[in-house]
């Protein structure tokens, strides 16, 4: 038999420009080349492929033989600058991206059928928001193409359960925040395109676990086994690719200073790629913080744009507004107890550094994972799409974490004294001690649930399995 025809390869198709979205089905691509030796080809547009590697944080699974990387050209777009007053915190600002996604289709399709023509099976993996972009996979008869989500079992629940009332019927859900008008009008409609395909697909993976979403989970694989289809909670899958510090030539200045710092002390602040702080609020969080004085590193940024190099200059919200928060001024007056950092900042190390000890985070999925992996607490703070219930999640039921600010107050100004507080209570009380003991069995489970036997590593042996059956 050719042994090119008895090969099963993997394209892995992920959404841009959501760096989330990007990083998760790298560490897959990562994972399943180098765990199983399957051939892996990851293929999005030339910008942000190099978006992603760029910020990957183990640079030496991208040299592996078994994986591929193929550059789309980038579809035309233009992309206005994130507005960080705006009333909705969704990243309508991407919009054009999400829409030159499209534009996908055929570079895919071609990718497809060349792979296709060579190897005994192809499985597409892609995100959620790519199910349109992959469709001709339907066309292929040696083809077959399986969800990735991005998102908690707990979120996609309520998209694809038919029937919602098992999901409302649980006691831990009664005071789940809605989410209606999180999003705008545009994204919904992109949204709806790229459910219509998922029916195309003949499974679900997640980038979660059973020990913290067996519940969802459970009514997830009744449901869909219910269209003959199959569900594999295969996650955290950050932890398979931490980097080695001490080999890497990309030391960044805020890992030397936390190695000056005693363990569990220093509190991260960080809201992802997506969110642009109003300069009032900046302003908040920046006296919030100080007045703690509790240890802290604070990334700093706009969000991302469409193109992350397309050489905009950055603002400095510090040196906006109000004379007594001037930047070098502020830098100067905490320098003693934090650091701000205004560029990217390498986050699964500084989450996997003992002297970390909280994480006050916007609750976006991937980064939830990478801090309840490490152990560390989490100081929810959501901002949009499915981050409210996330924080939700992480605060009232898995109990890991404490609430800034409650989802319905999302529209007003936090005060730098509640900032203050509700630190010093996750970093100073006895409360805070038994959120942080809780948060660090949980990093234990997670961590074991993805080594060999562990039963994330079994659903992706049992995934595996299925795919060169």
């Amino acid at each position: 038999m050719d042994t090119k025809k008895s090969r099963v390869e993997v394209i892995v198709v992920p959404s841009f420009p959501w760096q989330s979205h990007l990083n998760q089905l790298l560490h897959l691509s990562c994972l399943i080349s180098t765990t199983y030796n399957i051939p892996v080809h990851y293929a999005t547009t030339s910008t942000h492929l190099r978006q992603v590697k760029l910020r990957f944080n183990s640079q030496t699974h991208l040299q592996n033989p078994h994986i591929h990387f193929h550059e789309f050209p980038t579809p035309d777009f233009l992309s206005p600058p994130p507005d960080q007053n705006s009333s909705n915190k969704f990243p309508s600002h991407l919009q054009p991206s999400f829409d030159a996604s499209i534009n996908l289709r055929h570079p895919t399709g071609m990718l497809l059928r060349k792979i296709s023509a060579t190897a005994r099976r192809v499985v597409v993996i892609h995100d959620t928001l790519m199910a349109y972009v992959v469709q001709d996979v339907a066309t292929i008869s040696n083809a077959e193409s399986y969800i990735f989500s991005p998102v908690s079992a707990l979120n996609m629940s309520f998209r694809s359960l038919k029937d919602l009332k098992s999901l409302h019927s649980l006691e831990e859900l009664k005071e789940l925040p809605s989410i209606e008008g999180n999003m705008t009008p545009e994204a919904h409609k992109f949204f709806a395109l790229q459910f219509n395909f998922h029916s195309l697909a003949a499974g679900t993976l997640f980038n979660t676990c059973r020990s913290i979403e067996g519940t969802y989970l459970d009514l997830l694989d009744k449901e869909m086994n219910s269209r003959n289809k199959q569900v594999w909670a295969i996650g955290p899958l950050n932890s398979n690719t931490k980097s080695d510090r001490r080999k890497s030539n990309r030391e960044h200045k805020c890992l030397e200073w936390l190695d000056k710092q005693t363990p569990k002390s220093v509190l991260y602040v960080s809201f992802g790629t997506t969110t642009t702080m109003p300069d009032e609020q900046i302003r908040e969080l920046a006296l919030g913080l100080e007045q703690s004085k509790q240890k802290f590193i604070w990334v700093l940024r706009d969000a991302d744009k469409g193109d992350i190099f397309a050489g905009d200059v950055k603002r400095d919200p510090l040196l906006e507004g109000a004379d007594h928060l001037i930047a070098n001024r502020y830098v100067e007056r905490v320098k003693e107890f934090g650091m701000v950092v205004n560029d990217w900042a390498p986050q699964v190390d500084i989450l996997g550094h003992p002297s970390t000890g909280g994480f006050m985070s916007h609750c976006g999925w991937n980064s939830l994972l990478e801090s309840l992996t490490a152990g560390v607490p989490i100081l929810a703070w959501p901002m949009h799409s499915d981050q409210p219930r996330n924080a939700f999640h992480v605060t009232n039921i898995l109990k890991v974490g404490l609430a800034v600010n409650t989802w319905e107050q999302r529209e007003q100004i936090v005060p730098s004294s509640t900032i203050t507080r509700v630190v010093k209570r996750l970093m100073t009380s006895k409360e805070g001690e038994e959120i942080r003991r809780r948060a660090e069995e949980m990093g234990v489970a997670l961590r074991q649930a993805v080594e060999e036997g562990g039963v994330s590593r079994l659903e992706l042996d049992s995934f595996i399995a299925h795919i060169t059956r």
